[in-house]
C-alpha cells in the first residue's frame, strides 16, 4: 500500500495528548485497511507528523477524523526510499511516538547539507576532464557524512552530493570537516561550495523536504569557492559559534536577501544589459547596500558574484551537451562567442569547446 505523511499544527500539543490520538487510530484503523505507524511531536513549534499506510490519502484522513477529528493541515505520498534517506531506519518506537538513537523525543527536524563540487585545472595538469570532481573528494565527503550519522546521496548532477542529519550540531561540525579536507595545503585541486538548511518532513503545501533541498542549492548558488553558508533555521537550531571568515551562518533578513536576488538573476540572467543597477531596481536598495549585502554574505563584490553566476551556470550547459557554445553564450548573457570562451578559459582553464570536445572522448 502507498506511504504517506501528513502534517498537523496544533496549539499546546503534548506527547501525551497525541499518544492518545494514535491509540484513538489504532483502535479503529483496520476497518478501513490503514496502519498508522508512528509520529513525530515538535512540541515548542506545536507541530506534529504521522506516518501511514492505507489505499488512499482520503481513507487515511477519514481514520483520523472519525478516531480523534485531529485533521491535518497537509498530506503527502512519500516513495518509502526518500523516507528512509530523509528520516533515517535507525529510529525507535515507543508506542507510536518516534525517539531517535540516544532514546530523545525526535522533533523531526532535518538537516540538509548540498555539496557541490568540480575539479580544479592545474599548471601541470590541463586535461579538460579534470573539471570532473575527483572520486576521491567524494568517497572523502561521504565518510565524513557517515562519521557523523549522516546519509548520502548522489544527485543527479555529477558534481553535486546531498547528506542528511539528524542533529544540527553534526551537519556543521561535519560541513567544517569537509571544508578542512579539502582545503589542507592547497594541494587537493577540488572547488567546492556547501549549503546546509532545515526543514521538517511535511510543509502546509505538501512538500516532502523538497524546499530544504531547493534552498540548500540555491545557497551553493551564493556562496563563494569553498565557503559555507547556512540557512536562518539551521542556524538557529544550531549551538556551534561561527569561528571562521569562509563559514556564513545567515539569518532570516540576509536569507530572504539571497532568495529574492537568485530570483532576478534567474530571471534576468540571459540579458546582456542586465547589471548592477537592474538588481537594485528589481530588489528595491541602494548599490551601497546592495554592495554591503553581497560583500557580506558571499565575500566578493557584486560585479564579481554576477559574472561567477553566469560563468557557473555556462558550465552546466556545456557539461549537458544539448546546445552549441553560441546558444549557452547567449543563455548566460553574452553576445559574443569569443568573448563568451574568453571569460569561460580565465575562471575554467580551458575554453567551453575543450570541455565539449573531452566530454565526448
Amino acid at each position: 500500500m502507498p506511504l504517506y505523511m501528513d502534517f498537523h499544527k496544533i496549539d499546546n500539543v503534548t506527547v501525551d495528548g497525541v499518544k492518545s490520538a494514535h491509540t484513538a487510530d489504532e483502535s479503529i484503523q483496520a476497518k478501513y485497511g490503514v496502519k498508522y505507524h508512528q509520529f513525530w511531536v515538535n512540541q515548542k513549534e506545536g507541530t506534529v507528523f504521522c506516518l501511514v499506510e492505507g489505499p488512499d490519502a482520503k481513507t487515511c484522513e477519514l481514520v483520523h477524523q472519525l478516531a480523534h477529528g485531529n485533521l491535518a493541515c497537509a498530506m503527502t505520498e512519500v516513495e518509502p526510499g526518500s523516507f528512509k534517506f530523509f528520516m533515517g531506519d535507525k529510529l525507535t518506537v515507543d508506542h507510536g511516538l518516534t525517539r531517535s538513537e540516544d532514546g530523545d523525543v525526535d522533533d523531526g527536524y532535518r538537516f540538509v547539507m548540498v555539496v557541490m563540487m568540480r575539479g580544479m585545472m592545474s599548471a601541470k595538469n590541463t586535461d579538460q576532464a579534470q573539471l570532473q570532481p575527483p572520486l576521491w573528494a567524494k568517497g572523502k565527503i561521504t565518510e565524513h557524512i557517515s562519521a557523523h550519522r549522516g546519509r548520502t546521496k548522489k544527485w543527479p548532477l555529477a558534481d553535486t552530493l546531498i547528506g542528511v542529519f539528524d542533529d544540527a550540531d553534526a551537519a556543521i561540525t561535519c560541513a567544517k570537516e569537509i571544508q578542512g579536507e579539502l582545503t589542507r595545503d592547497n594541494t587537493s585541486h577540488v572547488i567546492f561550495k556547501i549549503g546546509i538548511t532545515a526543514d521538517q518532513p511535511v510543509t502546509r503545501d505538501g512538500e516532502f523536504f523538497s524546499k530544504a533541498i531547493h534552498l540548500a542549492h540555491r545557497l551553493c548558488t551564493a556562496v563563494h569557492d569553498n565557503q559555507i553558508l547556512v540557512s536562518a533555521l539551521a542556524s538557529r537550531l544550531c549551538t556551534i559559534g561561527n569561528t571562521s571568515s569562509e563559514f556564513k551562518f545567515l539569518d532570516a533578513t540576509d536569507e530572504e536577501f539571497v532568495c529574492r536576488l537568485l530570483d532576478v538573476t534567474d530571471h534576468k540572467l540571459a540579458l546582456e544589459t542586465f547589471n548592477i543597477s537592474t538588481i537594485c531596481k528589481d530588489i528595491g536598495i541602494s548599490r551601497p547596500q546592495l554592495y554591503r549585502k553581497i560583500t557580506a554574505i558571499t565575500g566578493r563584490a557584486p560585479n564579481d558574484f554576477l559574472r561567477n553566476l553566469r560563468l557557473e551556470k555556462s558550465l552546466t550547459l556545456v557539461q549537458q551537451r544539448e546546445k552549441n557554445i553560441s546558444q549557452i553564450a547567449l543563455e548566460v548573457g553574452y553576445t559574443n562567442p569569443s568573448y563568451f570562451s574568453k571569460c569561460f578559459a580565465e575562471k575554467f582553464g580551458c575554453t567551453p569547446s575543450e570541455v565539449l570536445v573531452s566530454a565526448n572522448k
